[in-house]
């Protein structure tokens, strides 16, 4: 991939002169350099200005004509039948959300790339999308598994980038709409036209507070585009989320793999649980600058010294051709090469749920 500009609003917390982080240290063995300050978290809700177009952001160029014509040639974004018959045993297994306080952090997996976090006494959803189909995608191919009544008080969203299977209008249209957002860089607009009144944008690096608990917004390997007519209008991200008590959970969105999860792990030392997407990455020729193969977020999860990994954005909609219950077997087979513990592998069903000890 194409190293290319980190930043380009004055407001953004420089990345161009850090050092590049060193090689993962062994399990158990602590980090040499000592991590880069954070940002003083920013005032929620502010209005800010932003420039017409994140591209020089892009870690990869975006497909060109030559690998549009190959697509066009080759087809095959979705499995064949053999690929589809295990879609019955996909894990699905709704329960009741885990009971705790405000010392508790719990995730829930509501399917795809939206989790139901609590942590430092308040409830944030990730990526809410309950729709049954979105626009592109074939049906949902397991159901929501938590339903909406069992949801406590939401207090915060965060929003990973624009793409329909991660930003879902009839899905949000059930919040109030002082409901607080987090949102990247450029996509306030899109909810203010929709009337929500407590929006906080924010660029790579960036940070905000609510009830003590910290959102820092960090760097992808991805893109956006919901229309056709703005491709990289607004920036793309991952959330570390950091309680009051130190815990911390990352939520990487939509990303393929590659130099930020070392910077992700130097600036937020103690990762106690990754959320990394492990599905969608077939064809790799196609795929693979935007979407983590299962290996690659097991990589990811070293490059970020996070004790404990949970797989997403697998078994909830056919997005490539990879069979429905191969993300599932990749990640555990290269968990258990890199001689990590079982026991810190949340390989969760759709509506499983964990309580970090």
């Amino acid at each position: 991939m194409t190293q290319q500009s980190e930043s380009t609003t004055s407001t953004t917390t420089q990345d161009t002169d850090d050092p590049a982080p060193p090689p993962a240290p062994a399990p158990g063995h602590p980090a040499v350099l000592p991590p880069p300050p954070l940002a003083e978290p920013r005032q929620p809700g502010e209005r800010r200005l932003w420039p017409r177009s994140f591209v020089d952001r892009l870690t990869a160029p975006l497909p060109g004509l030559r690998a549009i014509a190959r697509f066009a040639r080759e087809g095959a974004l979705r499995p064949g039948a053999e690929g589809l018959a295990d879609i019955p045993m996909l894990p699905f297994e709704p329960g009741p959300l885990s009971r705790v306080d405000a010392r508790t952090v719990a995730v829930s997996w509501a399917g795809h790339a939206s989790w139901v976090i609590r942590i430092g006494g308040i409830t944030v959803l990730t990526d809410p999308v309950r729709s049954r189909r979105i626009m592109g995608t074939p049906a949902r191919i397991t159901p929501v598994g938590i339903a909406w009544s069992l949801l406590p008080r939401v207090d915060a969203v965060v929003i990973s980038h624009n793409h329909y299977d991660h930003l879902d209008a009839p899905t949000l249209r059930r919040l109030p709409r002082d409901t607080p957002m987090f949102v990247p860089a450029g996509l306030g607009r899109w909810f203010r036209r929709r009337r929500f009144t407590r929006i906080t944008e924010l660029d790579w690096w960036e940070a905000a507070e609510i009830d003590g608990v910290r959102f820092d917004f960090v760097p992808a390997h991805h893109w956006s585009k919901r229309t056709l007519t703005d491709t990289c209008r607004s920036l793309w991200g991952g959330w570390v989320l950091t309680a009051p008590g130190g815990q911390r959970v990352y939520f990487a969105g939509d990303t393929g793999y590659g130099r930020w999860f070392g910077r992700i792990g130097q600036r937020h030392p103690g990762i106690d649980l990754a959320l990394l997407p492990i599905g969608a990455y077939d064809p790799r020729w196609w795929l693979s600058d935007v979407h983590c193969d299962p290996e690659e977020a097991v990589q990811a999860a070293v490059d970020l010294r996070a004790r404990r990994m949970a797989p997403m954005h697998w078994g909830t909609f056919v997005l490539s051709a990879e069979p429905v219950l191969e993300p599932l077997r990749r990640v555990r087979a290269a968990w258990e090469r890199a001689g990590l513990a079982r026991e810190n592998l949340w390989d969760l069903a759709v509506g499983g749920s964990r309580v970090l000890e």
